[in-house]
């Protein structure tokens, strides 16, 4: 999942990543996809319930914000591979966007191919979903870093309202990882899926890419910029958990949504109260608006996506600053987060073929071990991933038609 992100603003040419990563910027963005890594190997692992009852403190800290913090990392990756603060335009726009296209059937295929093998609930394959927003982002390319907030910003509080109105008369996610089987079955009801209705929605989350995508045309070589970055991340973050306390207890959403649910909706108390603690799978029932105003895991309302955008900028305005002055320290973590397609892959494979259901935890270590381990054996040969690797030259030969160049040619960026 992991987007080359050192690029030639003059030809659009992916540069070969120095082994050391020789600045901190790039170190904490690899930091943060990183720490994204192991926060979803944490969700498909560990136990989401603490022996009293109450949510585990993995699950607190990693339940939605991890695969968000993917996302608006991956809306960095966009941006810094079309040219960052020069904007792609004529040839260089067609080629920016040849690439997302080849990316994004690439990273598609390697997700149908795995939803045949990952079932739920082992874990929600992402990739599939992840494609469609690369897809996505296409018209997104030539904005500059206002037009993406105000973007994002609307895309977070509006899409989750139209998608609400629209689910209305759709079928609910049949709650299974889309696959080649059922895309030539019902391409219809799998695009559904993956736009409107899955476990992660890529309609509603073009507002975590434009929010990276605009990060990622930052002036991110300023500290002030990144500490201002990871203020607002924080003021987001409580001004959505505030919002979402004020719409049910304060102004009686609530007892609302308890007399919609257990009334109307014949909902049990426990599968009431599931929904609103432990969140629900992308979207959430349609039969009240005040279903707007939860704040759950993976809730998709536009609380969730404000609070999960301000948890992910400031996971990575920290990190970027980490990675400036303790990079070293962090290089184990750096190395994983470079090659997160490659290690994503191959921890759901592991979760198929390896299980300790006694000892979650100790499954959870062995597979943080093992792939970062790989990250680190792999990088002392090779500067991508194996998966990275393959995208990255894919998309370089794409590049080189259209721009009627050698995309490996020229001299690299200071």
């Amino acid at each position: 999942m992991d987007i080359p992100h050192a690029c030639d603003p003059a030809t659009g040419a992916v540069e070969e990543p120095s082994k050391d990563r020789s600045t901190g910027r790039l170190v904490g963005i690899d930091i943060a996809r990183g720490i994204a890594l192991l926060g979803m190997m944490a969700i498909h692992i560990l136990d989401p319930a603490s022996p009293d009852g109450n949510m585990s403190l993995p699950w607190v800290i990693a339940a939605g914000k991890s695969a968000a913090l993917f996302a608006v990392v991956a809306g960095v990756g966009i941006a810094f591979a079309s040219g960052r603060h020069r904007l792609p335009r004529g040839r260089r726009w067609t080629a920016a966007a040849v690439s997302l296209v080849v990316r994004a059937l690439i990273i598609g295929a390697v997700g149908l191919a795995l939803g045949a093998v990952v079932r739920l609930p082992t874990a929600a394959v992402i990739l599939p979903y992840y494609a469609v927003l690369f897809v996505l982002a296409i018209p997104l390319l030539r904005l500059r870093v206002g037009w993406l907030a105000l973007l994002g910003a609307l895309s977070a509080v509006a899409v989750p309202v139209l998608s609400h109105v629209w689910r209305a008369g759709l079928p609910p996610w049949p709650k299974v990882n889309p696959t080649f089987d059922q895309l030539l079955a019902d391409p219809a009801g799998v695009a559904t899926q993956l736009l409107l209705t899955g476990m992660y929605p890529a309609l509603p989350w073009v507002a975590y890419l434009c929010v990276g995508m605009a990060v990622g045309r930052s002036r991110l070589s300023s500290r002030g910029v990144v500490l201002r970055i990871t203020a607002i991340g924080v003021g987001l973050a409580l001004a959505a958990s505030t919002a979402s306390w004020v719409l049910l207890d304060g102004l009686g959403g609530r007892a609302q949504l308890e007399a919609d649910a257990l009334g109307e909706m014949n909902m049990s108390l426990e599968d009431y109260a599931e929904l609103l603690v432990w969140g629900a799978s992308g979207t959430l029932p349609t039969s009240s608006p005040w279903w707007l105003a939860v704040l759950a895991p993976h809730a998709t309302t536009p609380v969730d996506l404000v609070y999960t955008i301000g948890t992910s900028l400031a996971v990575l305005g920290g990190a970027i600053l980490l990675g400036r002055m303790v990079g070293g320290l962090l290089t184990p973590l750096a190395k994983a987060g470079a090659m997160t397609f490659t290690l994503y892959t191959a921890h759901l494979l592991l979760l198929v073929a390896v299980s300790l259901p006694e000892h979650d935890a100790a499954e959870y270590a062995l597979q943080v071990l093992a792939v970062v381990a790989f990250a680190l054996l792999w990088t002392r040969r090779f500067s991508r991933g194996p998966l990275e690797h393959a995208v990255w030259w894919t998309t370089t030969r794409a590049r080189e038609r259209i721009m009627g160049t050698s995309a490996g040619t020229g001299p690299r960026p200071a």
